[in-house]
């Protein structure tokens, strides 16, 4: 069996705290996810970051993985004497387990058995998955098809990998770094134990328009001076298609002009909102007559955007 230090892969000192190794796990996840990532190993570098985490991240596992010492990364290794029956409990097929599978057969506890009590029900590993979807996606919630490589038990006790194919249901309104649960789905148990649990979890690709929080949805729109001054009626996407916005008039750059229940569906409560953040944008190119025209507003407008700086220079002289 050959030695790999969790440790090293997500790069944190053996005296990390869980608080620390989650927040470097999420932070390498979105980095190597096969799904984003450009990285030409970055598939084989997801499954060995998630292995680490989902060992280190529990405490009896974690615990367990320090009793097996400190060795190079790839280097041959044994157990202690006595490790396999005071963590685990079951047999092992070493040519085909290797340390992740070793691992998940330390879900729901250590294993102290006495031997003459019978078989000890060992409950499947939990596992954790990660689904990109699009925001139309969580707009109309989606089905996600998931194929899985689970170490699991034979019916002589010997764990080994063997593939399960699912079909998770990703509900409307699925906000980014939601988990969702799927019991009995995740690793099989034995000996009576119950089957884990398969977690996903929900990621949001990033969107060409609209930026996402919770459940509310911002969106910048343009609008020219003149429709800034005088007001207007623009059409605005939305998730579920184009909808009619009034610009009062008057508005600034900067403002939020609010679409009610035009966001991401909200289970039992309704819907967010979405929020439309103005800009007010110049034309980099004018004919003739649009230059006379703004000569004309320039030469007859008294709005000065800079008055205030006289004023607080009178106000900061009066007051030396």
């Amino acid at each position: 069996m050959k030695y790999k230090d969790y440790y090293a892969i997500l790069g944190v000192e053996r005296s990390a705290d869980d608080t620390e190794i989650k927040k470097v796990y999420r932070k390498l996840a979105r980095k190597y996810h096969p799904d984003v990532s450009k990285e030409p190993d970055a598939e084989a570098k997801f499954k060995e970051i998630s292995e680490a985490y989902m060992t280190l991240k529990d405490a009896e596992k974690r615990a367990a993985y320090d009793q097996l010492g400190k060795h190079r990364s790839g280097q041959e290794f044994q157990p202690p004497p006595n490790w396999q029956h005071e963590f685990s409990g079951s047999q092992f097929a070493a040519d085909d387990v290797d340390l992740a599978d070793l691992f998940a057969s330390l879900r729901g506890g250590r294993h102290r058995g006495n031997r003459d009590a019978g078989p000890m029900p060992m409950p499947g590993q939990d596992y954790e998955v990660s689904v990109h979807i699009t925001l139309e996606q969580a707009f109309h919630g989606t089905k996600v098809d998931l194929d899985l490589t689970m170490p699991e038990y034979d019916a002589h006790g010997v764990l080994h990998r063997a593939p399960h194919a699912f079909t998770a249901r990703i509900p409307k309104g699925a906000t980014d770094g939601q988990r969702l649960r799927l019991p009995g789905k995740g690793g099989k148990g034995f000996n009576g134990g119950r089957d884990g649990d398969l977690y996903v979890n929900v990621v949001l690709h990033p969107h060409s328009l609209f930026r996402v929080s919770g459940h509310d949805l911002y969106l910048d729109l343009p609008l020219t001076p003149w429709e800034a001054v005088l007001g207007t009626t623009v059409q605005v996407p939305t998730p579920n298609g184009p909808v009619r916005l009034k610009v009062p008039s008057g508005t600034q750059g900067g403002q939020q002009l609010r679409l009610s229940k035009r966001g991401l569906p909200r289970p039992a409560t309704g819907e967010g909102d979405l929020f439309a953040i103005v800009q007010i944008v110049l034309p980099s190119v004018v004919n003739e007559q649009e230059k006379a025209l703004f000569k004309q507003l320039a030469d007859g407008s008294t709005f000065d955007p800079r008055g205030h700086y006289e004023k607080e220079g009178a106000h900061e002289n009066r007051t030396h």
